[in-house]
């Protein structure tokens, strides 16, 4: 899954969140650490989370996908962050001021934060962590942001202040643990090649101890965090491809805190073993799952051929047995229920005659008999391209791959280990159709991923989607802090996205983490229950784990 870029200043989001029932722990604990179990934090032990897929690297501006964030987000802050209830708060910055025509920020740093090697952090390595971004030669998908920057000053040694030319809606939440960089480690360097990319220095809860490739990363927490040392010790990310196999090292007890696939929350976890030893969390993803075409592929250039493909497609089929009814059907590049969302663009409903019409228009007939369509002597076949270790999109895969065998299309399915299936085939363009996720930010801008000038080798229109409406749409969105006419800019882009079918958008998830019930203090939000992570705790009793082991 890759990264959207950046958040919101002005959000109006109502999410339902449902954690399950809380219940004591039962089973190898004594009836001493029961009663101990609700006491006061302590620190120690370590937290096991299982991943499918491992980091590319750990310098946040270069990376795009999700398991790199994921990791570089526990050893990175930003100048400013979201609260629970999503509005922006500081963090390495104690307070800014905006002017009135919303141009000009300026930052007040916090005075005495450290790089984990010691070293202050200042004005000067935000200054350098802008200038590296906007650097024609790092090849950073997040840059478009920083380039709407007309001035950047270091005013002093704790005050950074930045001069926008236009107005420029995502721009104080632009300012994350994107662009925050230590200058004294990497000025002069090329950043690409640096040793930070697996061996990061950063100024946050946890600091990078460990990575063995395909195995494991440990995290140590950092005892001098300037918000106070997490009480947890270590935060170990197990690197297990299978969900299945996973989910076995879960029941054992060797991870503490996976994802769970909707099988595993609704059927596999029903039982009186999980409901004493562990809680399950559910609430709706900032994210959906899409069927991207390349457009410069010959089968996919036709509108009616795409469309086609939609009407194919039992969208509400892939929910109900996919995810056995944790999610729903998506429409567009925005998840329901928040404001830049259009619920009355056109909808494709399951319909393969209507898709066998589009695809005779456009010139597809099975000419030979043999039950696949045919055109210029050539058959209608592709490859639907994925991520091993991801069981809901190999299976979203096979259902498609049914339906449109259907209407006389066969399909490949192919799926590639996620480190190689970003760099050498979405980053080199190298498929034909992929089925994929995005995790969206909380603005709605999306000039990253749908303007016509961000195609380039790992920027984020990988599909080379190219519309001028759009890209003026895009651009007016982001020039006005008005929340209504941004509304409009965006409803028109879902029109047009529904209408062209660059991707097919298939479904917006629920998020089901199930964690550990010795593992104290998480709190559902609007973002999630990983927020506060560095204020879980494991009450004294109940800790498994020393730094020794």
């Amino acid at each position: 899954m890759r990264i959207a870029s950046s958040s919101t200043i002005i959000i109006l989001i109502l999410m339902l969140l449902t954690p399950a029932c809380k219940q004591k722990v039962k089973g190898s604990e004594t009836e001493a650490d029961l009663k101990a179990e609700n006491g006061q934090p302590a620190y120690g032990d370590a937290l096991v989370e299982g991943v499918i897929g491992e980091p590319s690297n750990l310098i946040p501006m270069l990376a795009s996908d999700s398991a790199s964030h994921n990791v570089a987000n526990h050893i990175f802050n930003g100048l400013v962050k979201y609260d629970t209830d999503l509005s922006v708060i500081g963090d390495l910055a104690e307070s800014w001021d905006i002017s009135k025509d919303g141009l000009v920020i300026t930052f007040h740093l916090r005075k005495g934060v450290k790089w984990t090697d010691g070293v202050e952090f200042t004005a000067d390595d935000v200054m350098f962590g802008y200038k590296t971004i906007i650097d024609e030669k790092t090849p950073s998908a997040y840059k478009e942001d920083f380039l709407q920057v007309k001035k950047a000053e270091v005013l002093d040694k704790y005050t950074f202040r930045v001069t926008y030319e236009k107005p420029f809606a995502p721009a104080l939440t632009s300012w994350t643990s994107l662009v925050i960089l230590p200058k004294h480690l990497l000025e002069g360097k090329d950043i690409t090649k640096s040793d930070l990319v697996r061996s990061p220095v950063g100024l946050g809860p946890y600091k990078l101890a460990k990575w063995v490739s395909g195995q494991e990363l440990v995290l140590e927490s950092n005892k001098d965090y300037f918000e106070g040392r997490p009480y947890i010790d270590r935060y170990i990310y197990k690197v297990i491809p299978d969900p299945a196999t996973m989910f076995l090292v879960l029941k054992t007890g060797d991870v503490d805190m996976m994802g769970l696939t909707p099988i595993q929350y609704t059927k596999q976890t029903d039982n009186t073993f999980f409901k004493n030893n562990f809680r399950k969390y559910r609430y709706p993803a900032f994210s959906y799952t899409h069927l991207a075409f390349n457009q410069k592929h010959p089968w996919f250039s036709d509108k009616r051929v795409r469309q086609a493909m939609s009407y194919a497609i039992d969208k509400n089929e892939i929910v109900d047995v996919v995810l056995f009814g944790l999610g729903s059907p998506a429409t567009g590049p925005y998840v329901p229920n928040t404001w830049p969302y259009n619920p009355n663009v056109k909808r494709y409903e399951y319909n393969p005659e209507k898709a066998k019409e589009l695809l005779k228009e456009a010139g597809w007939q099975d000419r030979d008999g043999d039950g696949i369509l045919d055109k210029d002597s050539k058959p209608f076949s592709f490859t639907i391209l994925t991520n091993a270790g991801n069981s809901l999109r190999k299976n979203t895969a096979t259902i498609i791959q049914s339906r449109l065998e259907k209407i006389g299309v066969k399909v490949e399915i192919r799926t590639v280990e996620w480190s190689t299936f970003v760099n050498q085939f979405i980053d080199k363009k190298r498929f034909e159709a992929v089925l994929l996720g995005w995790s969206i930010g909380l603005d709605a801008d999306q000039y990253d991923i749908w303007h016509s000038s961000k195609t380039k080798e790992k920027e984020l229109n990988f599909i080379s989607y190219n519309n001028p409406e759009v890209d003026q749409l895009l651009e007016k969105g982001r020039r006005t802090f008005a929340i209504e006419e941004r509304k409009k800019a965006y409803f028109r882009i879902q029109e047009i996205l529904a209408d062209e079918v660059p991707y097919i958008f298939l479904y917006v998830p629920d998020a089901t983490p199930i964690v550990h019930a010795r593992i104290k203090n998480i709190k559902p939000t609007a973002i999630g229950i990983s927020y506060n992570m560095p204020k879980w705790y494991v009450p004294k009793p109940l800790q498994r784990h020393t730094m020794g082991q």
